[in-house]
């Protein structure tokens, strides 16, 4: 049949109707606006700028007083910078002051960013909840449980109630642990050095062959929990953590200096270590558990306490967390995916006030979810945070919290080890934003 338009009307025709069939895909690869990190009046988005004051004083007095050498810190509301604070220096003894740009030891705020490549992987539904850790790990089959000595001294062991699953490896609560406390199964962990090992497959040959500490599911305790899921990402995307984290999570967000290891051309830049030591801050020695040179990617790339970044490169993770699963246009999980893992999954049997670390206690409120504390009824936590917060902070006292009832995240980057309870500014912190936030109407 012979076509009534002119060819050139034809051509013209074709080419529009071709456009408009691929307007979806080019929307698709069309960013969102880029964050924009200059800070926006705080009144603006409901706080006083008076009273963030207080916020500054606090962390310059621990300064001051050289109970740190340096910080950053990032507020944000609606997605805005609220506050963008650089304090002290990044390396006292080469004057070195303390920049936006520093990168920090993130030790276990490691765990968060864990967490988010193990709900990747849920997504592509490469596991689930309900599993037992063994259908990844078959050396995890035949854990026992400690059950106490016998009248030689001998160690009891029990066959576990139910094989341990991937739910409670996802929030401490499987029976396995650091290694750091005088229990006998923590002996074990320090006599087999768990923590030395060179790969990620010996390190699980050696949990494997220690009992666990409790029931699982009838206890919460700090644990190795998400070494073992850095492990299971390798294992089910069949790629390494550092490179798994770098392609579906460091690159998507633009997270620069986000590794497990600084490279020669961003040294200058990396935070020196501190560590208190009888009320005074002293340089932290390169031997420790967690190596603190981070010259080279690491061979067994720690998931629970490895990464090192920017606090603009995990103010871009949390901001995402917020969003609920994206950021400048990159998508990272769902939004039911992210409600999943930052909802509360302990039983209310755990929250007795008798688990926890650190200043983190398991407690009506104040809970557990995947790789990340959870505080789902503020007023009976005795917190001021918003409904759902979540967060986490390091072994350094580095620390971010992300309030989604007042579409808010602070994150804050110090280098200080060996505070018992890392540090106080964790907690004050939260006091000193929400007294600054007058109009959450805004």
């Amino acid at each position: 049949m012979k076509s009534l338009l002119s060819p050139g009307i034809a051509f013209v025709l074709a080419a529009a109707i071709l456009f408009a069939l691929n307007i979806p895909a080019a929307r698709a690869q069309q960013s969102a606006p880029a964050l924009d990190m200059t800070p926006v009046q705080p009144e603006s988005v409901g706080f006083s700028a008076q009273r963030l004051e207080r916020l500054h004083a606090a962390f310059q007095d621990e300064i001051t007083n050289k109970q740190l050498a340096g910080a950053v810190t990032i507020l944000a509301r609606h997605g805005k910078i609220v506050d963008y604070r650089t304090y002290g220096d990044r390396d006292l003894a080469a004057s070195a002051p303390m920049t936006k740009d520093t990168i920090f030891r993130d030790y276990s705020m490691t765990k968060p960013v864990t967490g988010v490549a193990m709900m990747i992987l849920y997504e592509e539904g490469k596991w689930l909840p309900s599993d037992p850790i063994s259908k990844y790990i078959p050396e995890f089959a035949h854990l026992k449980v400690f059950n106490g000595f016998d009248s030689t001294g001998k160690m009891l062991l029990a066959e576990p109630d139910h094989a341990p699953t991937m739910r409670e490896l996802m929030t401490h609560s499987a029976g396995f642990t650091y290694g750091n406390s005088d229990t006998p199964v923590d002996k074990m962990y320090g006599d087999l050095k768990v923590r030395d090992a060179k790969t990620l497959q010996e390190q699980i040959d050696r949990i494997a062959q220690i009992p666990l500490l409790y029931q699982p599911g009838h206890g919460w305790t700090y644990s190795m929990s998400m070494d073992i899921q850095g492990y299971i990402v390798e294992k089910l995307s069949g790629q390494s953590l550092p490179n798994f984290m770098r392609d579906h999570i460091f690159t998507p967000l633009g997270m620069k200096g986000a590794a497990f290891y600084v490279p020669a051309d961003k040294r200058a830049r990396f935070a020196a270590g501190y560590q208190e030591e009888k009320g005074e801050l002293v340089a932290e020695p390169t031997a420790n558990d967690i190596p603190t040179d981070y010259a080279e990617q690491p061979t067994a790339p720690s998931g629970g306490g490895g990464l090192v970044s920017t606090p603009e490169d995990y103010y871009r993770f949390a901001q995402m967390l917020l969003n609920r699963g994206q950021l400048d246009g990159a998508r990272i999980l769902a939004p039911a995916t992210v409600k999943l893992m930052t909802s509360n999954h302990l039983p209310n049997e755990l929250l007795n006030g008798h688990f926890g670390i650190g200043q983190h206690i398991m407690r009506p409120g104040f809970g557990y979810g995947y790789d990340c504390a959870v505080v789902f009824d503020p007023p009976e936590a005795n917190l001021p945070d918003g409904n759902g917060t979540f967060f986490w902070d390091g072994a350094a006292g580095t620390m971010f919290w992300v309030d989604p009832t007042n579409d808010l995240v602070f994150v804050g980057m110090i280098q200080r080890r060996s505070s018992p309870d890392n540090h106080a500014l964790l907690y004050r912190t939260h006091e000193l934003v929400y007294q600054a936030l007058l109009d959450p109407s805004k």
